[in-house]
């Protein structure tokens, strides 16, 4: 084998690669392992013993200097090809980007968030419980008459004979007072079903928020001054809270609380979010019936509590005068994209 001429022949062939592909091909045709020079190498072992040391170290510096230049001749072929792909992949920064569309939380997460916001600030605690709930915590530890007219099948989603699509979030009322002992300050928000007809007011899923506290000495003044700090925090400022009278089989007293419209100056003028009242209903609430906490194990003779619920799905048509609730649910992005 002619050592030379094969050095000069493949630091030619290396030399004139054009791109590391054919640099690579070169590289197999010259030391691959069915290279003639390796194939040399290997046979140096059945050459006469005085042949072997002069043959062995000829093929090695040939070698060497086939890979010296290999890998010269790979350094400038990468920097060639990074300068080309850089120089390809170069961007006018002059010219006007891309946009790509930014979504936002829907209104009701907005909403929802910022009333349980409100409460972490007045240091409630925030609590969630299962959608499919028990009878027993869905009705019969709320103090519902088994004659309740919210247990019939017209009016509730039963999934089993003690198993319903919970009507309210009020259920983890007394699950969260089967947990701890006073005192409790809890808001609960999460989906609830009934069995509604939908219309501009009424949808058969809606998000309620609930409230509960218990302690030593709370009083209905204690909870119409909660609901006050609630309303001026969403509402404004300046808003004002009214209790009405009402009923509700977990709480005695029952209220409904009103806060002053904020859309009118509230002198009789006509108005689309109160139509003149100066009051708009703002959610149920009331001292917890004694009832209850005899489900619970509590002391009612020790311990007094309010509860309060209300609609998030509300609370975003009042503060935002969104006439039909079904537009939160449609997915309507002409509807959508003005609350981000």
């Amino acid at each position: 084998m002619d050592v030379e001429a094969l050095i000069a022949e493949g630091v030619a062939r290396i030399e004139s690669a054009p791109d590391t592909a054919a640099l690579e091909q070169a590289r197999v045709s010259l030391l691959g392992r069915k290279a003639p020079l390796v194939l040399a190498l290997r046979d140096v072992g059945s050459l006469p013993a005085e042949e072997r040391g002069p043959q062995g170290k000829r093929l090695n510096e040939a070698r060497g200097r086939l890979e010296s230049a290999l890998e010269q001749r790979t350094a400038t072929l990468a920097g060639a090809e990074l300068d080309e792909q850089l120089r390809r992949a170069r961007v006018d920064v002059t010219l006007p980007g891309t946009p790509f569309p930014r979504g936002h939380r829907h209104l009701l997460e907005q909403t929802r968030r910022d009333i349980v916001d409100v409460f972490l600030g007045l240091g409630y605690g925030v609590a969630e419980g299962p959608e499919i709930e028990t009878v027993y915590h869905n009705f019969d530890a709320l103090n519902h008459l088994p004659t309740h007219p919210s247990r019939a099948e017209t009016d509730t989603f039963y999934t089993a004979d003690d198993l319903v699509l919970r009507t309210h979030t009020s259920p983890m009322q007394v699950r969260v007072m089967e947990g701890q002992q006073p005192p409790v300050y809890v808001v609960v928000p999460g989906r609830t079903f009934r069995r509604d007809t939908w219309d501009p007011t009424h949808g058969a899923v809606f998000t309620q928020i609930e409230g509960l506290a218990v302690d030593r000495g709370l009083t209905l003044a204690h909870l119409k001054g909660t609901l006050l700090a609630f309303a001026r925090a969403i509402f404004g400022p300046e808003r004002e809270v009214r209790l009405r009278p009402h009923f509700f089989p977990f709480t005695e007293p029952s209220i409904e609380a009103d806060v002053s419209c904020f859309a009118c100056a509230r002198d009789g003028s006509p108005c689309r979010v109160c139509h003149g009242e100066g009051w708009i209903e703002m959610l149920g609430a009331g001292m917890v019936d004694p009832n209850v906490f005899g489900f619970v194990g509590y002391d009612a003779e020790e311990f007094t509590g309010f509860a309060f619920g209300m609609g998030v799905e509300r609370i975003a048509m009042l503060k935002h005068a969104v006439p039909d609730l079904r537009l939160f649910w449609d997915n309507d992005l002409r509807f959508l994209e003005q609350f981000g």
